[in-house]
């Protein structure tokens, strides 16, 4: 159903209208107005950057400990989830006791067994019945029960679990009424405040990078650029892919930035004079890609630009169509709604 333009408000006509231009390649050169200026704008202009080589990265945790169990016995209470804040020696959750006692009960009688059997072969080898092997094996066997009883569990103490540092859960490896064997992890809880990224350098650049010591890391999700506070270049090269490990650690408390997520590392190299552009400044419908240049007497006209990589700090580079001191809007959409607007006036 085709509805007339005549019943269409007026803006939303405008803002139809231009966007078809857009989409049907039709982008003319030179349109002015003499609109109001837009409330943002930035001048372009050469700025020196830095030239990065970029490396992509997983950010992990500097401090993270794992609580695993220490008993074998029944989850009755789980009082954490992923995402939750805690801080140390907070009870995250409740094992069965009852089942922790009965395994302490059967290692103790296993130790009194064993105990009983190296008293005996102690007196046999004193009296040169049994050889040493024969001790050795049944002192073993004695403090390996010995072993099991600790583990055991102290019974009711080891009912509980608790945080190990302040910070958040990472995971949980376990659920309600599932049965924790001994050694099975059950909650992994990080530092939000130690994080860093760690990524993988080619040996042949390796002595650029280790002169140079600083870097930037991205995280292209959320457009976020942050200054590594160190940068360190573990001294082994892993001899089937000829790279070393790069850790770049960084400030605390980055907003959504956490262990797992992937990330990018640009190492600096050198710098260069460049013509950037914020990446507001740029629309993009399809394969077009412009920008809108403003004049002084507040008119404006749609350009297209050819960009090369984002650069340090996240502007993109200017390759053509657009010079050094040119004005461009940072609220493109605004600016051809109010093009049209007047264009029509």
């Amino acid at each position: 159903m085709t509805i007339p333009t005549r019943f269409l408000p007026k803006g939303l006509l405008l803002l139809l209208t231009a966007l078809a231009s857009v989409l049907a390649g039709v982008m003319p050169a030179s349109i002015s107005f003499a609109a109001d200026a837009p409330a943002t704008s930035v001048v372009v202009q050469l700025r020196e950057v830095d030239l990065g080589f970029p490396v992509e990265a997983t950010v992990e945790a500097v401090r993270q400990a794992t609580v695993a169990a220490q008993i074998a016995g029944r989850v009755l209470e789980v009082r954490v989830d992923a995402g939750q804040r805690v801080r140390q020696g907070e009870l995250l959750m409740r094992l069965d006791a009852r089942e922790a006692a009965g395994s302490d009960a059967s290692a103790q009688a296993t130790l009194a067994q064993a105990s009983a059997a190296y008293e005996r072969t102690k007196n046999l080898h004193a009296q040169k019945f049994v050889s040493q092997a024969a001790l050795d094996q049944a002192a073993a066997a004695w403090k390996a029960a010995q072993g099991a009883v600790a583990a055991s569990g102290a019974g009711v103490s080891h009912g509980t679990v608790t945080a190990p540092i302040t910070g958040v859960v990472a995971q949980r490896h376990i659920e309600l009424g599932e049965m924790a064997a001994l050694g099975r992890p059950l909650i992994t809880v990080f530092d939000p405040k130690s994080l860093r990224v760690i990524a993988s350098l080619p040996q042949y650049k390796l002595a650029e990078l280790k002169k140079s010591g600083r870097a930037r890391v991205e995280f292209p999700e959320t457009g976020t650029w942050v200054d590594a506070l160190r940068v360190e270049i573990l001294p082994t090269v892993d001899a089937r892919s000829h790279t070393a490990t790069a850790r770049l650690y960084l400030p605390e408390n980055i907003e959504g930035v956490v262990p797992g997520m992937s990330a990018r590392a640009h190492f600096t190299v050198g710098k260069a004079q460049k013509l950037t552009v914020p990446p507001a400044a740029v629309m993009r419908r399809g394969e077009v890609t412009a920008v809108y240049v403003l004049d002084d007497k507040g008119g404006a006209r749609l350009r297209q630009v050819r960009l090369g990589e984002a650069v340090s700090g996240g502007e993109l580079e200017v390759l053509a169509g657009v010079n050094s001191g040119e004005r461009v809007s940072l609220a493109p959409v605004k600016t051809g709604i109010d093009l049209k607007t007047h264009a029509s006036h």
